[in-house]
This record gives structure tokens, C-alpha cells and sequence, in this order.
């Protein structure tokens, strides 16, 4: 009886051990998907489109940490401000700047990087931005103005939407098309109630080259990060896109 109870503890020991191997092996393929940088644009692209300083300041330590410049940081909350307004990017601004200055009083010298290449386009701004949407969506861009939805209904916003988010912000080069998408992403998986938005988005980053496995490493982050029912409903859409466009091959 004795040695029973020896081998079916040594079995369980055996079977623990195996699952938790396996477990950390799923883990570090997951945690493979993103590198360091790409991490950390979205727990700041995140903690900052919810307004959550505290943990945005020690996000924005990590980051300078893991190697992001100066430049691209101030370049993702700058473009926060297209998506959850200029409130959330000023203070998110406001807050890395007193990160900054900590930082060079304690005798750190961060890499400031490169700022924004000169625009030299001097082509008609709504065109130039109806280009970059059509080049992230991987068509062709359509003549003339869209009329249709939205844009028939308030084309004020569509004016606003092709000048200034995809020319002046899409646009400046410090930052790649993938990257915008992956603050903008993280931005709206955050905010919530806006998964007609997340759904484009998430297609327009599988259009630019980020794959379906760092989106959903992206889905863990905000779930770890801002919540269970914000990540489960970014979940949905992600699914929901997927299954679209495996049909659509």
C-alpha cells in the first residue's frame, strides 16, 4: 500500500512538473510575439487612452528602459489625441515630460531619436490622406469623395478624418504605419464601445504586417492590463475578423 502511495505521488509530481513546462513554453512563444518595444507601446498607448497616470509614468520608465527614443514616445501620445481626444494626450504629454526631467536629475541621458522628416507633398491634403487609407487597406484609392454613411452625413468629419488623421498625423515618419496601428489598436481594445472602429483597425493591421498572433498577445496585454471585459470584447472582434478573412481567400 505504501509504495502505491509513493508512485502515485511521484506520478502526480511527474504530471505537475510536464504541465508546468508546458505551460511556460506557451507562454514564451506568446511573449515572443511582440518584442520589447512593441510591448510597451501598447501598455502606454493603453494606461494613457484611460487616463491611468501612475501606471502610464512607470509604463514610460519601461519604455525609455526597453528602448524606445524620446521622439517615438512623444510621437504615440500624440496620436493618442486622434483617438480618445486632447485631454487624455496632454496629460499622457504632461506626464512624460516630468518622467524626462526625473530621469535626466538622476543622471540618465535618454536617446532624444530622430524628429519628423519635413512634408514635401504639396499635393491636395485630402487626396494625400484618401492615399494613405487606400495604401493601409490594400486597394486601390477610389476618385473623388466618399459620400456614403458618415461621411454623406457630416462631411465636415470626413474632411477632418482624410486631412488631418491620415495626412498630417499618418504621415510623419517617425513612427511606421505598423506601429500607428498598434497604438491605435491598443487605444481603442482600451476605451471600449467602439468595436465597428476596432474591427477596421485590426484588418488595417493585418494589412501592414502585424500578424494575427501578436493581436492576440496585444488582447492578453490589455486583459492583464485594463480589463476582462475590455479584452473579452476585443476577443469577439478579433475572432470575428479572422473567420472574415479566412472566407474571403
Amino acid at each position: 500500500m505504501g509504495i502505491r502511495r509513493v508512485l502515485v505521488f511521484i506520478t502526480i509530481c511527474l504530471f505537475t512538473v510536464y504541465s508546468n513546462a508546458h505551460t511556460t513554453h506557451i507562454i514564451s512563444n506568446m511573449e515572443n510575439n511582440l518584442t520589447p518595444q512593441q510591448e510597451k507601446i501598447v501598455t502606454i498607448s493603453a494606461f494613457a487612452a484611460k487616463g491611468e497616470l501612475d501606471k502610464l509614468k512607470s509604463e514610460l520608465n519601461l519604455g525609455l528602459e526597453a528602448g524606445l527614443t524620446v521622439s517615438e514616445i512623444k510621437e504615440v501620445l500624440v496620436h493618442l489625441y486622434a483617438y480618445c481626444g486632447f485631454p487624455r494626450s496632454l496629460r499622457a504629454l504632461q506626464t512624460f515630460m516630468s518622467v524626462v526631467d526625473e530621469r535626466k536629475a538622476n543622471g540618465i541621458n535618454d536617446n532624444w531619436g530622430r524628429e519628423a522628416s519635413p512634408i514635401t507633398d504639396t499635393r491636395d491634403k485630402y487626396e494625400r490622406g484618401k492615399e494613405i487609407l487606400s495604401e493601409l487597406q490594400g486597394i486601390a484609392s477610389p476618385q473623388g469623395r466618399t459620400t456614403a454613411g458618415y461621411a454623406g452625413f457630416s462631411p465636415e468629419i470626413e474632411t477632418f478624418l482624410k486631412e488631418h488623421l491620415f495626412a498630417d498625423i499618418f504621415e510623419r515618419d517617425v513612427l511606421t504605419y505598423a506601429q500607428r496601428e498598434m497604438i491605435t489598436v491598443s487605444i481603442l481594445m482600451s476605451i471600449g464601445g467602439v468595436e465597428p472602429m476596432l474591427n477596421s483597425h485590426v484588418n488595417l493591421s493585418l494589412n501592414v504586417g502585424i500578424t494575427a498572433n501578436q493581436l492576440q498577445e496585444m488582447i492578453h496585454i490589455i486583459k492583464a492590463n485594463i480589463g476582462e471585459g475590455e479584452a473579452n470584447s476585443a476577443q469577439l472582434v478579433l475572432t470575428e475578423v479572422l473567420k472574415n478573412r479566412n472566407l474571403h481567400k
